[in-house]
């Protein structure tokens, strides 16, 4: 409550240096900002500064001013309002950012580089420290080697530049005990704009809506730019120390979804014998003594860029990057899928389960490329040629202790879910945990070469481009090389009414480690496709956009774990769907709506075909902004939208006590929602900005998604953040 009371008395939210520039500047130069639709980088998801209107692919990109006016706190709140992406499937989460795009994982990237790897060993990126967020979606193996068929999300650094030499300190404050400074700052070392410095910062203590568990952090990100006007060479390095808990607490089944209006279960018995009361959304299940999620990061970036002359230029980014984390949870033990993981009193079934340990990864890349435009006849081109390079080291050393303290000291567990008490007294000693942790390292190095080229024949512009990649994936067990080529093509038309019809075609491909159980050979690559047709439009002379485009998605070779092992063909997934994204300026009004519907399935050698677990069908959003050109009015902005998604289904095969243990078909339905966020911002004459952001207006709880193995995944709550910020 100390949060609120300030938030109340300094009335506003965290706002970055472009956003204070965007509201202080005149009407005219507002509109501009979407006039763009954001400005792709040569350093973000395409590689390419090519015009999104101009681009066969569907691409959304968020830039920093819009993604903090809607009062986003992580990467994944950046995406709730994006076609196409689910950013919150499971939920809140202090472990990272986990978002799906077409009904797919998707890999992140930043500045052109992978930079998340294995599970739950990295640092996650601060929204602060970030220039924009860009989503291409659809395979893009071509541009980045492995790559789920989906899309990936790509980020852009705030960075040194001539252009930014502004400076502006934070002060932030928020509900859950949510505070944070930061600072960014420019500044020109030469005089002339050749030499020129930043510095990020962010420093935060905050709680969170679970309790005990924190998300505070300490980052700072300084950077040195050359820029001769010719040649660049930005030096960018990154420290990120993060303390926190983990949210996700794998509510059992038994205690969310048999009470909740909001969840059906298609097998009675699961709820048999359940407690009579809901648990508290902010429960927390482990142990303040054992609980944590602490990661700290080092990264150092090289960024470079040449113009030989006016046909040909270079382009690279260089990373070496060091994660490490310290990951311990306890929950309660899950007891075969469906069967009550609690009895009727509240206590687990069998005990609650520790794991955790140490996890790290460590990585070397390199992507370089020229760019060439040029022309051939009547034919224009913009060709790049790039090599990419990564080598990634993972590790863990974990221990799994379920059903403690049964298994330890023949004693049920006393914990209650309704009545938590957390005297430490179950948790596994340091010698017994220790002696349980299980070391495991892998290795992948990859040596890629890829070919784009952008053809325009007058109003026809052609994307084509291959790729050879050659992974080499190295674990205890197995040692294996994998090579592919995959592909792409599309093509779009320039109309002189602004109707820019495309269609365009994608491939993918991710390594998958381990040796087939029946065949002894190793497991072949994951391969995606993807068919996409749509079209752009934008009235000439007016700020209005519409994109529509129905993809057609698939991919195989997934693994199918039997007993003894793992063989293929496993599942295939399919998804197909249609996305809508669109931009409406009416007089001081903006308006932003998008809308996708998705049928994805995970098919089995039969043929049969089941919902992907915890993807909506159908999500929908619209963020409005009133920016007022009445001079007595000057400087405020308010903004409100809603973010809408459809029920998700989750299918499994319940093996029951109560049923003799006979395999059961389960399926688990959690009701969609509807959550409302708001803004309003006042730019002061003398450089200071106040902005106050409410995301989920109405408190509406509800459950992300609820799984049939025996678990729920709260949703966010009510979050008030206000920020003073000050330019100079």
């Amino acid at each position: 409550m100390r949060g609120l009371m300030l938030l109340t008395s300094a009335a506003s939210v965290a706002i970055s240096g472009a956003y204070a520039q965007e509201t202080s500047s005149p009407p005219e130069m507002r509109s501009e900002v979407i006039e763009v639709l954001g400005s792709p980088s040569t350093f973000g998801a395409t590689k390419s500064e090519i015009p999104i209107l101009e681009t066969p692919r569907s691409v959304t990109i968020i830039t920093a001013d819009e993604f903090l006016q809607r009062g986003s706190l992580t990467l994944s709140n950046t995406l709730n309002y994006t076609a196409g992406v689910t950013g919150n499937a499971f939920g809140i989460s202090t472990r990272g950012d986990f978002a799906s795009i077409r009904g797919l994982d998707a890999p992140e990237y930043q500045d052109n580089l992978q930079v998340q790897f294995g599970f739950f060993n990295n640092a996650r990126a601060d929204v602060y420290t970030l220039e924009q967020v860009e989503v291409l979606k659809g395979p893009a193996s071509v541009l980045y080697g492995q790559a789920a068929p989906g899309g990936i999300i790509s980020t852009v650094s705030k960075i040194a530049r001539p252009d930014r030499l502004s400076k502006e300190l934070v002060a932030t404050a928020g509900n859950f005990d949510r505070y944070q400074a930061s600072a960014d700052i420019g500044f020109d070392l030469s005089g002339d704009g050749r030499f020129t410095a930043r510095f990020v910062g962010v420093y935060r203590n905050s709680g969170t809506q679970i309790d005990f568990v924190n998300d505070d952090a300490i980052v700072v990100a300084p950077s040195l730019t050359y820029d001769d006007g010719r040649t660049s060479i930005t030096a960018l390095f990154n420290y990120s120390d993060r303390n926190s808990g983990v949210d996700s607490q794998f509510l059992p089944l038994t205690a969310t979804g048999c009470q909740s209006n909001q969840v059906s279960i298609s097998e009675p018995n699961v709820c048999a014998l359940a407690p009579p009361q809901e648990v508290d959304p902010s429960v927390f299940v482990g142990d303040p003594s054992f609980d944590r999620f602490n990661s700290e990061a080092f990264t150092g970036t090289l960024f470079a860029t040449h113009q030989f002359n006016d046909e040909l230029s270079f382009e690279a980014t260089a990373r070496y990057r060091d994660n490490e984390a310290d990951y311990q949870q306890s929950w309660i033990s899950f007891v075969g899928d469906g069967n009550p993981r609690l009895l009727p009193d509240g206590t687990p079934s069998f005990g609650r389960t520790f794991f955790g340990g140490p996890a790290g990864s460590d990585q070397i890349a390199l992507d370089a490329r020229l760019r060439a435009k040029f022309n051939t006849s009547f034919i224009t081109h913009e060709a790049l040629a790039g090599v990419n390079y990564q080598d990634v080291d993972t590790f863990t050393d974990q221990a799994f202790l379920s059903g403690v303290p049964l298994t330890l000291t023949g004693q049920p567990s006393t914990f209650n879910i309704f009545n938590p008490v957390y005297d430490g007294s179950e948790v596994p000693d340091a010698a017994t945990f220790e002696a349980a942790q299980f070391l495991s390292e892998d290795e992948t190095v990859a040596r890629d070469l890829y070919v784009i080229d952008q053809i325009s024949i007058a109003d026809l512009v052609i994307n084509a481009g291959v790729r050879y990649s050659s992974v080499k994936s190295r674990d205890a067990f197995t040692d294996q090389k994998d090579e592919e080529f995959p592909i792409t093509i599309g093509a779009l038309y320039k109309t002189p009414f602004g109707l820019n019809p495309y269609i365009s075609y994608s491939e993918s491909f991710r390594a998958t480690v381990g040796t087939d159980v029946n065949t002894g050979t190793s497991l072949r690559p994951r391969r995606g496709d993807q068919i996409e047709v749509g079209f752009k439009y934008r009235p000439p002379g007016t700020l209005h956009y519409l994109s529509v485009a129905y993809f057609n998605l698939e991919e195989d070779n997934l693994v199918d774990f039997v007993t003894g092992g793992a063989t293929q063909p496993g599942l295939t997934i399919e998804a197909q769907g249609v996305e809508v994204e669109a931009l409406l300026n009416v007089g001081d009004f903006a308006f932003d709506f998008d809308f996708r519907y998705l049928d994805a399935d995970e098919v089995d050698q039969t043929g049969a075909a089941l919902p992907r677990p915890s993807e909506p069908a159908t999500t929908a959003s619209l963020w409005s902004m009133w920016t007022p050109t009445d001079r007595t009015l000057d400087g405020l902005q308010i903004g409100a939208g809603f973010r809408f998604a459809g029920q998700n289904e989750s299918n499994g095969t319940a093996f029951l006590a109560s049923n003799g243990f006979a395999p059961t078909p389960n399926r688990v339905v959690t009701d969609g929602y509807v959550v409302f966020d708001a803004l309003v911002s006042y730019a002061f004459k003398n450089g200071v900005d106040a902005i106050l952001n409410v995301r989920n207006i109405g408190n509406n709880e509800f459950y992300a998604t609820c799984l049939s193995r025996g678990d729920c995944f709260v949703g966010e709550e009510r979050t008030i953040v206000g920020s003073i910020a000050k330019r100079f």
